[in-house]
C-alpha cells in the first residue's frame, strides 16, 4: 500500500468496458497541478492522445484530473473517437467543478473499436463520489489490460511524496515519448522544471525497456505536481526522485512482460556515446533470437553479437566482451553460463571498448505464452 501525495485522491469503478473487473480510474488534485507529459511518436495517435495534448496546450500545463479507461484504446476511431474523448473530459470537469482543458484523458486496450462512451458517462457520477485519499491500489488495477499485477512505485524525501502508476505488459518499446504511466507529487515545481525532469527520467527508464519491440498508439507518461507539501526541492534532487520512481515502474513492466518467465538486464559499456549504448542495448533486448535463447537457457552468444552488429552503430574496436554476471560467454564456461540463465533474474554485461558510453536496458524472455496471449487478445 502506498500513501498518496497530499492533496491527491483516486477512485476506480467497473464500468463494463472490459468483460469483468475495474476498468475506469480517476486521479484528482484538490488544487491546480503543474503538469508535463511525453506522448507516443506513433503516426496514428489515439484520440485521447490528441485530445490530452491539446488540453495541455490550452491549460498552459495545468491539470486537475486524469481519467483513464482500460479495455478499449479509442484508437483508429476517427471523429467519433475524438468526440468520445472530449465528452468524457467535459463530464468529469462538470462533476469536479474544473475546466474541461484541466482534464487529461487516456485509454488502453483493443484498437479500432468504438469507445462505449455511454458506459463511461453512466459511471462518472459514481467515480466522482468514490474519490478518496487512501489506498491507490484500485486505480492501479483499473488501468490494467494483460498486466498480471498492479504497478505502483513510491518515494518520500525531505517532506515530499511522489507516487507513480503504470500499466504495460505487451506492445512495449516506448518511443516518445500498450504503455501508460502517471506520476503524482506534492512537491512545488513549475511545468518547465517538470518537463526537464520528466524527459531526463523517461530517457533513463521507459526508453530503456522493451518487451516485444512494438510501440503503441496510446503511449503516454504524465507527471503532476500540486505543491501541497509547500516544499520545492532542488531541481536535481527532484529529478533523481522522479527517476527512481520511473525506473521502478519500467522494471515492473519488463518483469510483467506477456508470457515472461525471466527479468533480464543488459548493461552496455564502452559505447561511442550513451545514446549509442541505449540503442545497442534496445536492439539486443528486442531480438527474438536473443530472447528465446534466454528462455531456453542457451548461452548462444553469437545471437547477441549479431544483434550488436545489426544496431548500425560504428564501433572503433572489434574486441567485444560478453558476460553473464562474472562469467565470460566468449571463450568462457558455457555450462556455468547456462546454469546462470536458469535464474528468474539475469544480468548481462556487454563491453564494446569503443568509448565511454553506458546504458542499462531491461527486457524479458520470449515464450510460448506471449504467442497465446496475443493470438487470443481480442476474443
Amino acid at each position: 500500500m502506498s500513501v498518496l501525495p497530499r492533496g491527491f485522491k483516486t477512485a476506480a469503478v467497473a464500468a463494463g468496458i472490459k468483460k469483468s473487473g475495474l476498468d475506469l480510474g480517476l486521479l484528482y488534485s484538490e488544487q491546480p497541478a503543474a503538469a508535463a507529459a511525453v506522448f507516443t511518436k506513433n503516426a496514428f495517435p489515439a484520440a485521447p492522445v490528441i485530445v490530452s495534448r491539446q488540453h495541455m496546450m490550452d491549460s498552459g500545463g495545468v491539470l486537475r484530473a486524469v481519467l483513464v479507461n482500460a479495455g478499449n484504446a479509442n484508437a483508429a476511431t476517427g471523429a467519433a473517437g475524438l468526440a468520445a474523448a472530449r465528452s468524457s473530459a467535459e463530464q468529469v470537469a462538470g462533476r469536479l467543478g474544473c475546466k474541461t482543458e484541466e482534464v487529461f484523458v487516456a485509454s488502453t486496450g483493443v484498437i479500432g473499436r468504438p469507445l462505449p462512451v455511454h458506459r463511461i458517462s453512466k459511471a462518472i457520477p459514481e467515480l466522482a463520489t468514490r474519490l478518496q485519499d487512501g489506498d491507490p491500489e484500485g486505480f492501479a488495477r483499473a488501468i490494467m489490460t494483460t498486466d498480471t499485477f498492479a504497478k505502483i512505485a513510491a518515494r518520500e524525501s525531505a517532506g515530499v511524496r511522489i507516487v507513480g502508476f503504470a500499466k504495460g505488459a505487451g506492445m512495449i518499446h516506448p518511443d516518445m515519448a500498450t504503455m501508460l504511466a502517471f506520476v503524482i507529487t506534492d512537491a512545488k515545481a513549475d511545468s518547465a522544471v517538470l518537463d526537464r525532469a520528466l524527459r531526463y527520467a523517461v530517457d533513463r527508464s521507459f526508453h530503456a525497456v522493451t518487451v516485444d519491440g512494438d510501440t503503441s498508439t496510446n503511449d503516454v507518461v504524465l507527471v503532476l505536481a500540486n505543491g501541497a507539501s509547500g516544499i520545492a526541492l532542488e531541481e536535481s534532487a527532484f529529478r533523481d526522485l522522479l527517476l527512481d520512481v520511473c525506473v521502478d515502474l519500467a522494471k515492473a513492466i519488463a518483469r510483467d512482460g506477456e508470457g515472461a518467465t525471466k527479468f533480464v538486464e543488459f548493461n552496455i559499456e564502452g559505447a561511442p556515446s550513451d545514446e549509442a549504448a541505449r540503442h545497442i542495448g534496445r536492439t539486443i533486448a528486442r531480438s527474438p533470437l536473443v530472447k528465446t535463447a534466454i528462455y531456453g537457457c542457451d548461452p548462444n552468444w553469437g545471437r547477441v553479437l549479431a544483434a550488436i552488429g545489426n544496431a548500425g552503430v560504428p564501433l572503433s574496436s572489434s574486441d567485444i566482451g560478453l558476460y553473464i554476471d562474472d562469467i565470460s560467454l566468449i571463450g568462457g564456461d558455457l555450462t556455468a553460463a547456462a546454469e546462470k540463465m536458469k535464474s528468474k533474474e539475469i544480468r548481462f554485461r556487454v563491453s564494446l571498448n569503443s568509448g565511454a558510453g553506458r546504458a542499462r536496458v531491461w527486457t524479458c524472455d520470449l515464450t510460448e505464452g506471449y504467442i497465446r496471449i496475443n493470438a487470443d487478445y481480442t476474443s
